[in-house]
C-alpha cells in the first residue's frame, strides 16, 4: 500500500510491516498505526511513521547502541498485553529529541517502545525503574559508537559484470581488494 508522508513523500509499505499501538503513543493517542522507516544514512536513527497521519514521525534508535547496559524489565501483564513471553521476540526502541543544536539531542529511556516482533503489536510503555531518565543525554555515546563502528570491505562481495560485459571497451583495470579483485571498466565520456 502506499501511503504518503511529510518527511519521506509516499512510501511502498508492505502490510505486513504495519505495527499497531492499541493505546496509542503517550500524547498521540488517537494514531494507532505507525512503519518503521530507515532513512538509509549513517546516524543509525530510524524513524517511526505515521500511517494514518502523513506529518506524524518520531526520530527512533535502539538504546543498546548507545547505552549497552540498558535493560528493560517488563511486568508479567505487560508482556502479556504484548503476547510476548520474553523480550527475545521483540525490538526495543526509544524516542529522540533532537533539538536545534543537535549535541543536545537525548533519548527517552523511561519511556521505550516495545514491538512485538511476530504480530507486529506494540506499547510505550513507562518502566518502573527511577533511575531512568526522559531526556537521557546520548549524542556523545552514539557519536563514539558511531567513529569506532568499521565495516571490512575485503569481506564484501563482488558482483561481476556478465550480460553488458559486451558493451563496454575492451580496455580494463584490475583493483586488488583484499582478497578479491574488482574489475573496473573505464568511464565513458559523454
Amino acid at each position: 500500500m502506499k501511503i504518503n508522508t511529510t518527511r519521506f513523500g509516499i512510501l511502498e509499505v508492505d502490510k505486513k510491516d504495519i505495527i499497531t499501538f492499541k493505546e496509542g503513543l503517550l500524547g498521540y493517542e488517537k494514531l494507532k498505526k505507525f512503519f518503521v522507516v530507515d532513512p538509509g544514512d549513517q546516524t543509525l536513527i530510524l524513524w517511526l511513521q505515521s500511517a494514518e497521519d502523513k506529518t506524524t514521525a518520531f526520530p527512533i534508535i535502539e538504546p543498546k547502541i548507545f547505552n549497552p547496559n540498558y535493560i528493560v524489565k517488563l511486568l508479567p501483564a505487560e508482556l502479556n498485553s504484548l503476547e510476548l513471553e520474553n523480550l527475545s521476540d521483540a525490538c526495543i526502541y526509544t524516542i529522540l529529541t533532537i533539538p536545534q543544536q543537535v549535541t543536545d539531542m537525548s533519548a527517552n529511556l523511561k519511556a521505550p517502545i516495545i514491538i512485538n516482533n511476530k504480530t507486529k503489536m506494540a506499547r510505550q510503555i513507562v518502566l518502573q525503574d527511577n533511575k531512568l531518565e526522559v531526556k537521557s543525554q546520548m549524542y556523545m555515546d552514539l557519536k563514539k559508537y558511531i567513529v569506532n563502528y568499521s565495516s571490512d570491505d575485503s569481506k564484501r562481495t563482488m558482483v561481476e559484470i556478465k550480460e553488458t560485459e559486451d558493451l563496454l571497451p575492451s580496455t580494463k583495470q584490475e583493483i586488488p581488494l583484499g582478497n578479491t579483485t574488482k574489475i573496473q571498466s573505464p568511464t565513458l565520456e559523454r
